[in-house]
């Protein structure tokens, strides 16, 4: 465990990360290794695979610390938006290895659970579709609590936002959400 940077705020570490202070790094590790492995393990559903996204996301945080604005974001936000992105990353790979039959002797034969997979995977890509039409911040709020298991609380304390900006927030997200599913004829995927 990192000691020597434990008094630093997020945003002093990622100045010496930046500077590729790895001390610094291991600090934000171990801040948000815990949220970063469940934010990934949500994504993915997958151990092994989220714990590789959360290794690709940090070393992307070495990489890009320089990047990091203050005046953008917080550094817990920006950190989870880059486990965020790798987690899906990840999901997005390994659907185009699973795609690709090894040989025709080893393809499944279409049927109900090939046909229910193909309906879960065109939801997904819906839902997903939709949810990049909502504003950043009620997109944030609602994918930081769903993939990220953050209560409302907590990502009140995360995102540094009163807990009735959080809610306000979620709420109007997850009206506009409905909505738009609707519109794509989806409905029935969000509910109350």
């Amino acid at each position: 465990m990192a000691t020597g940077c434990s008094h630093l705020s997020d945003e002093a570490l990622l100045e010496l990360v930046a500077r590729s202070d790895d001390g610094a790094l291991a600090e934000l590790y171990d801040r948000y290794s815990r949220a970063a492995y469940g934010l990934a393990l949500r994504i993915l559903r997958d151990e092994a695979l989220a714990q590789d996204a959360v290794q690709e996301a940090f070393i992307a945080v070495w990489r890009t610390a320089d990047r990091f604005s203050a005046e953008r974001a917080k550094a817990s936000t920006w950190v989870l938006t880059i486990v965020h992105r790798r987690a899906v990353d990840v999901v997005r790979r390994e659907e185009r290895r699973r795609g690709d039959p090894l040989d025709d002797d080893m393809a499944q034969p279409a049927g109900r659970a090939t046909e229910e997979e193909a309906d879960l995977r065109t939801r997904r890509r819906a839902v997903q579709e939709v949810l990049r039409r909502l504003p950043d911040e009620q997109r944030q709020a609602l994918e930081l609590a769903y993939y990220g298991g953050l209560t409302q609380s907590e990502l009140a304390e995360r995102l540094g936002l009163p807990l009735g900006t959080i809610k306000s927030r979620m709420f109007a997200g997850l009206s506009r959400l409905r909505d738009l599913l609707a519109e794509a004829g989806l409905e029935e995927t969000v509910r109350p």
